[in-house]
């Protein structure tokens, strides 16, 4: 207690320090503290005139713009000819299958041109009316192009846009080997596609599962940039696959977004 009282009394009887001058702030605190304006100044032009490269992905696959649908048996009966191999292109009105139906024979044909991408129906089997027969790939020929038909989640749709630049890594060509197949996005559905719609346009059902786990998608159609090289499309590589890509063969898009201000994605 008196050691207390002694550094107290000594403290009364020191000088007044009011005429002192005072530190602010050490030089080197300063520099700090420039250098912090500095960097909060950059910062903010960068907010305001930069930008930041957007991308989203979504699942797909290569087909013609009209799609698929499968082939049904219009009559119960046991089929007794098949006349269409699995690739095969035909135009309209081709004989498909021939079903004994009691004691007459019926012709089943197809209903558009195109390329049987599965055939179900096989000689000699018993069959019922609307039995699934084949897989057929809609196309008006060699001319018609392909395209990749995506389906994108809800969330993701809204940013997509025409002529948006499109990456699509392609199945049956591994992108570390031969690059990725370059595309814009030629249009954009209004509303999203039920899992019976995706099924119904790709004559798949399992299709149909798959491109709609997450909910309903909405389908986007990509027109594939042609180019010199084998497979006739345009890739990241300089030549892509040695070798023809063909429909039916899935696909992963990368969508290049339009750029975003950092300071919108500050805002937001």
């Amino acid at each position: 207690m008196i050691q207390f009282r002694q550094k107290a009394l000594a403290k009364l009887q020191a000088p007044s320090e009011l005429d002192a001058p005072v530190k602010l702030a050490q030089p080197h605190s300063v520099v700090a503290l420039v250098v912090a304006a500095l960097l909060v100044a950059a910062g903010t032009v960068w907010a305001c005139t930069g930008s930041l490269s957007r991308s989203t992905d979504a699942p797909g696959i290569l087909t013609h713009a009209a799609g698929s649908f499968t082939l049904q048996s219009p009559v119960s009966g046991q089929i007794t000819g098949v006349f269409v191999e699995q690739g095969a292109t035909f135009p309209v009105h081709t004989p498909m299958f021939t079903v004994q139906v009691g004691s007459r024979q019926e012709v089943i044909r197809s209903i558009t041109g195109g390329r049987a991408t599965a055939v179900l129906g096989k000689v000699g089997q018993v069959i019922t009316q609307g039995a699934q027969l084949a897989v057929i790939e809609r196309s008006e020929g060699a001319a018609d192009p392909l395209v990749a038909v995506l389906y994108v989640t809800q969330d993701k749709a809204g940013l997509i846009h025409k002529d948006d630049h499109v990456d699509l890594s392609v199945q049956s060509a591994p992108a570390p080997e031969f690059g990725v197949l370059r595309g814009t996005v030629q249009s954009i559905e209004a509303f999203p596609a039920s899992t019976q719609q995706i099924s119904d346009f790709l004559g798949d059902t399992e299709l149909g599962r798959r491109f709609s786990a997450h909910g309903q998608p909405v389908k986007v159609v990509v027109r594939l940039s042609t180019g010199r090289t084998t497979s006739g499309f345009q890739w990241s590589t300089r030549q892509g696959p040695p070798y023809q890509i063909d429909s039916r063969t899935l696909v992963t898009a990368a969508f290049h977004l339009a750029p975003l201000k950092p300071i919108k994605w500050v805002v937001s």
